[in-house]
């Protein structure tokens, strides 16, 4: 079954408010810090912090404002018009099982200089934002260099390797569809046996490992 993964950048006025309606959402906080609340829970995020929820969603920046990049999971196949969405960064159709078990999973992979990530496939699709540095991606036959606040969707079968900047310390900020089963686990699978035996040098931080119903998540 069709669905759409989305991912937004939310740039809100110190104080300002701004709510959105309920589906399965990941919201980052890029810079700033913002008060999240939804149904009895209110967060109050810093920089660099991350929560999710699959109620409708009231956001309300801080003193000094609020980056927000917010990731969307919607029943339906991605609409061409949907790209021109105010503050949106990407948005991809990816298929599902609307029995499936599934969970939505944010985290934050940082490399130090000149970090490889070796040639590997992951067990569900996501899209991924930067968030410092620079980063050669190369997957599907295409080589793309993404900079900070750029955005790129991994599929999840897909071969990729990637090559962090020489220069600058890079991390991104990833949200993945995942099957249940991989709660508190890693998704990645190395396609040559020989990558998945050397020294891994990048870090990974969990911000979130939800279990998600996909049903009806637009209503």
């Amino acid at each position: 079954m069709d669905y759409t993964l989305s991912l937004f950048e939310d740039n809100i006025s110190p104080g300002h408010q701004v709510s959105y309606r309920k589906t399965n959402r990941v919201v980052f906080v890029a810079s700033g810090s913002a008060r999240v609340i939804f149904g009895d829970k209110s967060n109050q995020l810093s920089e660099n912090e991350a929560v999710y929820s699959a109620m409708p969603v009231s956001i309300t920046a801080g003193e000094a404002g609020a980056t927000m990049w917010r990731w969307e999971l919607n029943e339906g196949v991605a609409a061409p018009a949907r790209s021109e969405e105010a503050g949106m960064k990407m948005v991809a159709t990816i298929q599902l099982e609307a029995e499936g078990e599934y969970l939505m999973r944010c985290d934050r992979v940082d490399f130090p200089l000149s970090g490889v990530a070796y040639t590997h496939t992951h067990q569900g699709p996501g899209i991924s934002c930067l968030y410092t540095g620079e980063f050669e991606v190369a997957t599907e036959g295409t080589n793309s260099h993404i900079e900070p606040g750029e955005a790129w969707f991994e599929a999840g079968p897909d071969p990729v390797y990637a090559e962090a900047s020489a220069t600058d310390l890079t991390a991104f900020i990833r949200v993945m569809i995942l099957p249940r089963r991989l709660l508190g686990q890693s998704s990645i699978r190395y396609v040559r046996a020989e990558d998945a035996e050397k020294p891994k040098t990048q870090r990974y931080t969990m911000f979130v490992d939800a279990p998600i119903d996909i049903g009806h998540t637009d209503e």
